[in-house]
């Protein structure tokens, strides 16, 4: 049986960790491509568009983050890869924290949070994402991204970087944003598995990050036993595309420490 995502994978057989990125909303696998570039040559790289989102199904009604991270599961058993490092940007940083919380060391050898925070939902954050849910199914996806463009991105973000974010965002089906939204307003409180975290993780943070800001991600480093902490500056939420050179540099490093330990 064929998976159920859509994604990239350049199988490439090498002795390095496998690695698994999965993308934040309202994404999808394109995100990566800086990413799949750079390291995909020497290392098997597999970027799933989750569901909902890109060329993978959509699924209305309400995805929480344990049925995203129950696709990745199968996705990676129906690929055959036994252990990787798994890398999550935003929501994608919280379905990297289910995913561990489900897998665990076993099978997850490293760990990287960027752009993210582990806290659950406050009341009236669950209350703006069903809202906005409301809205994206009433309105699509365009006034949407026209209005948090610039804060996804940096305002001084190259323009082909602004133009690949805006394409993604209004590209996403609102079904599958909507049910994500409403998934993710009902997550837990991944606080307290962060400290009990063994493998190797890796925080990463755009310095500019306004949705995610730096004080998140060290409070997640504090938590982590076995963690490093790097800041992008002139970066924002997406450090990733906004600042693919250094983004890749720290997740080289962390890549070569887990090869090295594995």
């Amino acid at each position: 049986m064929p998976p159920f995502l859509a994604y990239d994978d350049n199988t490439a057989q090498t002795t390095r960790t496998p690695l698994l990125l999965v993308h934040g909303h309202p994404f999808d696998r394109t995100m990566w491509h800086p990413q799949r570039t750079a390291f995909a040559p020497d290392r098997r790289v597999v970027a799933p568009d989750l569901r909902g989102y890109g060329a993978s199904p959509v699924a209305p009604g309400i995805t929480p983050l344990s049925r995203f991270a129950a696709d990745l599961e199968e996705l990676l058993d129906e690929l055959g890869v036994e252990t990787c490092v798994l890398a999550g940007l935003s929501m994608g940083g919280q379905i990297a924290m289910e995913c561990y919380d489900r897998l665990g060391a076993g099978r997850i050898r490293g760990l990287v949070l960027a752009d993210t925070f582990p806290a659950p939902e406050t009341p009236e954050g669950r209350r703006s994402r069903n809202a906005m849910a409301d809205r994206l199914l009433r309105e699509g996806m365009g006034g949407y991204a026209d209005e948090v463009l610039e804060k996804m991105v940096a305002p001084y973000a190259h323009p082909d970087v602004k133009a690949h974010v805006h394409r993604m965002m209004t590209a996403t089906d609102p079904e599958g944003a909507a049910a994500a939204l409403r998934g993710r307003a009902e997550r837990p409180d991944y606080r307290p598995l962060l400290t009990r975290v063994t493998v190797p993780a890796l925080v990463v943070v755009g310095r500019d990050d306004a949705y995610t800001p730096v004080f998140d991600a060290e409070a997640m480093h504090a938590a982590l036993p076995h963690s490093t902490l790097r800041i992008i500056e002139g970066a924002a939420h997406l450090p990733n595309l906004e600042r693919p050179a250094d983004f890749n540099r720290v997740l080289g490093e962390f890549l070569a420490r887990v090869d090295e330990g594995s």
